[in-house]
């Protein structure tokens, strides 16, 4: 027997707001000098973060019609990956320190943009909007920047190397204020354009011919998205680093929750889980393990077994 959407709707918020109150004050002293605002940055981080990676994941899987494929699939993260190792190559530590926190997530943003852009403008054109050719070409580009990041990280001093690890993990810690300013905005207005839409989301979810046949523009909806897909993704990579598998997660949790539910709820609510999922990972790490691992080790840990899981559970079924 499934709990009524009016109790999971509470039970989510009172499980949000005792993550976030735990978060803010453990062990903070009361310390609001120091220590209460440095987590209350943190804490925007990992919010900003989970809606970027819950909005995306959803809205991805609304457009390709399955359930164990992720944004990642497109060559964003790799495409962000990829122009970090450039950068420690042709400038060192030195080019990360002139372009400072805030100009590397600027240049990271815009990349990843163009990329998209590319993409879509090369297989999209002339009507030619076979989501499923996308998703081949952009499995295809991620491998081979993948390898050519490799090969540029062979390239790399130690050092450097070192460096290129950290920015290669998801960390709450490097976000600053300036960054989360304007991460905030674009989300804002990334979600406004999806709310004014969720109607036509729900059309897309039924699959593209019946979207059709109920008067939507199938392509310049699925331009728009991929779109806004490329800004959420990369948004939270260039915030918080790349999340893999968390998309897959944080979706397939909010279905089983709410299978049958429309797009205005099952966007909060994937929002609400991603969030939770952070909070939780980022307080093992501070309180548990002592920092002796990170937020992507067990992030990715707990997703890709969940991954492997979902695969062979629908290979059982079929």
């Amino acid at each position: 027997m499934r709990m009524p959407l009016t109790k999971i709707c509470w039970l989510a918020a009172l499980v949000m707001a005792a993550l976030v109150l735990t978060f803010v004050l453990w062990d903070s002293g009361l310390d609001m000098d120091y220590v209460i605002p440095k987590r209350l940055v943190r804490l925007a981080s990992i919010a900003l973060g989970g809606i970027c990676v819950a909005v995306s994941a959803i809205v991805f899987q609304t457009l390709v019609n399955n359930r164990i494929l992720t944004p990642s699939i497109m060559g964003y993260e790799a495409v962000y990956l990829l122009w970090q190792a450039l950068l420690l190559l042709l400038l060192g530590t030195q080019g990360l320190a002139m372009l400072g926190v805030r100009g590397n997530f600027l240049v990271s943003v815009l990349l990843m943009l163009a990329y998209s852009w590319g993409l879509q403008w090369w297989l999209l054109r002339r009507g030619r909007n076979d989501v499923y050719v996308l998703l081949l070409i952009g499995l295809v580009l991620t491998m081979v920047i993948g390898t050519f990041t490799q090969f540029v990280q062979l390239r790399i001093s130690p050092g450097e190397f070192a460096v290129f690890q950290g920015v290669s993990y998801t960390s709450f810690n490097r976000a600053k204020p300036e960054t989360l300013l304007y991460a905030a905005v674009a989300v804002v207005v990334a979600g406004a354009v999806v709310r004014r839409t969720l109607a036509v989301l729900d059309l897309l979810a039924l699959g593209r011919e019946q979207a059709i046949s109920l008067g939507v523009a199938h392509a310049r909806y699925l331009q728009l998205y991929l779109a806004l897909i490329a800004v959420l993704v990369a948004l939270s990579t260039s915030l918080v680093g790349p999340t893999a598998f968390m998309g897959i997660f944080v979706a397939n949790i909010v279905y089983a929750l709410v299978p049958h539910a429309r797009h205005r709820v099952t966007l909060p609510l994937g929002c609400a889980v991603a969030v939770a999922i952070f909070l939780v990972a980022q307080l093992l790490v501070e309180h548990v393990f002592n920092y002796k691992t990170t937020v992507s080790i067990l992030v990715n840990l707990v997703c890709g077994v969940y991954f492997l899981a979902l695969v062979v559970r629908k290979r059982g079924a079929a």
